[in-house]
């Protein structure tokens, strides 16, 4: 006897929207990738499932996109289905809970720069560049330490070796709840997010 009490099971409970990103991490990117978000965000989803692959890219629109991520009040499931590598790896991060394909890895280095051209670099210019890198590897550090069971010096190490990670030792090392394949249902909805290419100059 129920007394009245409904005990039916509730039937709004929302499947996840499943978004495809395979590209470096830049502004463009970056920018275009939390625009998706914030639409379908504001539409109503609350449960995004992210199948990530991407070679890394800019420090700066990484930890951006991992702090926005964070800051939504909504369901972010990471699953690495290729290759994770460098901001890439902080991006990951963000989700909860995060999954990877058997077949797959994660890549940590240090931070450095660019020089595409003939360039001369004084004392004051060294010393401004390194402050940008130290403070980049110590943000990264952080957000590493906070969401896995790596310790800093641990993190320290895979810099300066450029360590690469199997899911097997994500899973170790709590990058990773566990190691499985994409499950995509026959009605889910997937999107697809594709970028245009820069031209050449």
């Amino acid at each position: 006897m129920s007394d009245g009490i409904n005990l039916q099971k509730p039937t709004n409970i929302q499947k996840p929207l499943f978004i495809s990103f395979s590209a470096e991490i830049n502004q463009n990117t970056t920018e275009s990738f939390m625009a998706v978000i914030a639409d379908q965000f504001n539409k109503g989803v609350k449960d995004f499932y992210i199948l990530l692959s991407t070679p890394g890219g800019n420090v700066a629109n990484g930890v951006t996109l991992y702090n926005y991520l964070r800051s939504l009040q909504a369901k972010i499931t990471m699953h690495n289905i290729g290759i994770v590598d460098s901001i890439g790896n902080v991006v990951f991060l963000a989700g909860d809970p995060r999954y990877a394909v058997l077949n797959s890895s994660f890549l940590f280095h240090g931070v450095g720069f660019d020089i595409t051209q003939p360039a001369r670099f004084e004392e004051k210019d060294l010393k401004e560049r390194l402050k940008v890198i130290e403070r980049d590897q110590k943000l990264m550090c952080n957000i590493i330490t906070e969401r896995t069971n790596l310790k800093i010096e641990e993190i320290q190490k895979m810099f300066l070796e450029a360590a690469t990670k199997t899911a097997e030792d994500a899973k170790e090392t709590g990058i990773i709840k566990d190691i499985k394949s994409v499950d995509i249902p026959k009605d889910a909805q997937i999107l697809q997010l594709t970028f245009q290419q820069r031209p050449w100059r």
